[in-house]
């Protein structure tokens, strides 16, 4: 199986923690040169530390909000300008919870720009250099309620199936330029914002923590959370050659949560 990255170049967003971290590291374990995207230097420079430069791989970082669109698009288009981008991680933090019913305009407004708009303008950025190479990977970090709603996340439910359809629509277009559009839709994950979740259902029930984790384990076929590395060694897969057959879809990796095919 062909999963060498040796000499293509990646840019991870969210890359500071998380999932998102997880990523770049395995990534640069399979020969990629990763630029790591994230607001804090320090984080930054610690995940930088861990990538793996055995076979030579050259990684950088660039400090950016994706809240900030006309500076996070001066920063990537900075980066294209000096390298192309193979290999493009669309990973953000999603929106706060509550229902749907009770939101603001203005939060779905805020949601739409930092997930699908943000996507979107970094697709455009990194677009050129792919179709150049004849090779190219978009791979978004969204979520299982694109399959199947999640109670309390009325906005992150709305806004995450909506880049869902547009990375669909993506992988036809750009299909005959050797150039693959995936979702990636991770269940429960060891997270810091998996944490932040279960503390505030805490707070609304008068309930644990520890029980808020243990209900959601009982959910779960495999009965246990998932770890980032799990999340991530999915997407590597995704991004390497031996995935380049695979386009349009979304990939639940949730232990068997999700109940819809």
């Amino acid at each position: 199986m062909n999963l060498n990255l040796t000499g293509k170049n990646a840019l991870v967003g969210g890359s500071s923690k998380g999932i998102g971290r997880a990523v770049a590291i395995e990534l640069a374990l399979l020969g990629a040169n990763v630029t790591l995207v994230s607001r804090s230097p320090e984080r930054l420079s610690e995940a930088l530390a861990e990538l793996d430069t055995s076979l030579g791989q050259q990684h950088d970082f660039l400090v950016a909000d994706f809240a900030d669109l006309t500076d996070l698009h001066k920063k990537v288009h900075g980066l294209v300008s000096g390298k192309p981008i193979h290999i493009l991680i669309n990973n953000t933090g999603g929106p706060p919870g509550g229902p749907a019913s009770g939101a603001k305009a203005s939060e779905f407004l805020q949601a739409f720009n930092n997930h699908l708009v943000c996507n979107h303008t970094l697709m455009q950025l990194v677009l050129p250099g792919m179709k150049a190479a004849e090779f190219g990977r978009i791979i978004n970090i969204i979520s299982t309620s694109v399959k199947q709603p999640i109670e309390g996340l009325g906005v992150s439910n709305t806004i995450r199936g909506a880049v869902a359809n547009w990375a669909k629509t993506l992988a036809t277009e750009l299909g005959p330029h050797g150039i693959t559009v995936n979702n990636v839709l991770p269940g429960s994950t060891m997270t810091g914002r998996l944490e932040e979740i279960a503390n505030a259902n805490a707070a609304k029930t008068g309930g644990t923590t520890e029980a808020i984790f243990e209900n959601w384990v009982k959910e779960i076929p495999l009965r246990r959370i998932a770890e980032p590395s799990e999340v991530a060694a999915a997407v590597a897969f995704l991004a390497s050659p031996a995935a380049g057959y695979i386009s349009g879809i979304n990939l639940p990796v949730d232990g068997g949560r999700t109940k819809s095919l």
